[in-house]
């Protein structure tokens, strides 16, 4: 967990916010702009919480792959938690 924190850094953490918003955003495009403040949250906060998940379930391949694995990882989990978020707010 350790390497992850230190894999990620502040501008790593940054960029997982960034990539959050960015899913975000096209969340709330595509469901007609609808709810854009909740898709926006939803997206960072799966984008922040996805890196953690994969390193508990020993992700340290993660650190290894650095920032841009990282972020990939964020976008993935941003866009399962947009999902689930959806099927909630519709």
């Amino acid at each position: 967990m350790e390497s992850v924190l230190q894999a990620i850094g502040t501008v790593g953490l940054i960029f997982l916010v960034l990539a959050g918003l960015l899913a975000g955003w096209i969340a709330s495009v595509v469901s007609g702009g609808r709810h854009k403040a909740a898709y926006l949250a939803i997206g960072v906060v799966g984008a922040l919480i996805t890196p953690f998940i994969v390193a508990l379930l020993g992700g340290a391949v993660l650190a290894a792959g650095g920032l841009l694995a990282i972020i990939a990882i964020a976008l993935v989990g941003a866009v399962i938690v947009l999902v689930i978020g959806k099927m909630i707010l519709d």
